[in-house]
Formats: C-alpha cells, sequence, structure tokens
C-alpha cells in the first residue's frame, strides 16, 4: 500500500473517513469489545445517517447496530444483521496479540458480510496493521492511519 493523502487531528480523521466511506448506505466494524467500540462510536457518528453495525472481535451473533441519540451514538439492544454492508471498518484492535485474531477466519467473515463489490477498509493508530503484519493477510482496499503524539502539562 502507499499513501495516498495526509490528515492531522481527530477532525481530520472524520473527514477522511466520510470522504473515503463515500455514498455507501450500510457500515459494519469490526473490533476488539470495550477498545475498539469507542472508536467505532466515534467514526459512526461522522455518518451518522447511514446504517452503522458493530461486530465484537469474530462474534457476528453479538452484532448490534449504532443509534444516534442527541448526546453520543449508542449500540441497541437487539441484535442486528450486518450482512450486504457496502464497507466493512477492521478496527486496529483486532491486531492486538491479545485478542489473537485469526486473520483466516476474519476474512471469510468479511466475504461472508461484505457486498460483492463493497470496500474493506482499515482504521487503526500508530501503524498498527502494519506492525502486527497484516497489511500482508488481508487485503484491504483502504487503510486509514493516524499517529498519536501525547503531551502532559502541569
Amino acid at each position: 500500500m502507499e499513501d495516498v493523502y495526509e490528515w492531522k487531528g481527530l477532525n481530520g480523521q472524520l473527514v477522511t473517513f466520510k470522504k473515503e466511506v463515500g455514498d455507501a448506505q450500510k457500515i459494519t466494524y469490526i473490533g476488539s469489545p470495550g477498545v475498539c467500540t469507542p472508536f467505532a462510536e466515534f467514526l459512526s457518528y461522522a455518518v451518522r445517517d447511514k446504517e452503522n453495525h458493530f461486530i465484537p472481535l469474530l462474534d457476528i451473533d453479538e452484532c448490534h447496530e449504532f443509534e444516534s441519540k442527541p448526546y453520543a451514538m449508542v449500540l441497541k439492544d437487539e441484535v442486528s444483521d450486518p450482512h450486504d454492508s457496502d464497507v466493512v471498518v477492521l478496527l486496529g484492535g483486532l491486531s492486538m496479540p491479545k485478542y489473537d485474531v485469526d486473520t483466516e477466519e476474519l476474512t471469510a467473515l468479511v466475504k461472508d458480510i461484505l457486498k460483492e463489490d463493497g470496500m474493506l477498509m482499515g482504521v487503526c493508530f500508530m501503524d498498527m496493521f502494519t506492525k502486527a503484519g497484516w497489511l500482508e493477510k488481508v487485503d484491504f482496499d483502504c487503510v486509514i492511519d493516524g499517529t498519536l503524539i501525547g503531551v502532559v502539562k502541569k
């Protein structure tokens, strides 16, 4: 994969995500529970006019749809159906060694829920997919990778 363009800050990430998603109407995020869930909420806010779903790890039976509330994006209580998604977004937490996600099982899940002409996108920070070797194992159409630089002031 090659760099196509750069963005800065969290707003830049949201604008970039919205641009890359384009006209898609159904988006499914797959990520680690807890760690990735707030990032999926964050991204889904930028495309809240679309249908957004979240699958924890590879557990399709625990898929839930996001709902836009005045105060935040929240997951509905009832289970939802992620099939026929225009975009599937793999979140970086999946590639963390502690989750031991099998990329072949993940690829099979993506193939099951993604439309034939759909887009497989990765969203991560700090080059996580590269460091985990996933760029060679997963056929991403696009990866949005952010770099965080922090400071504490007192």
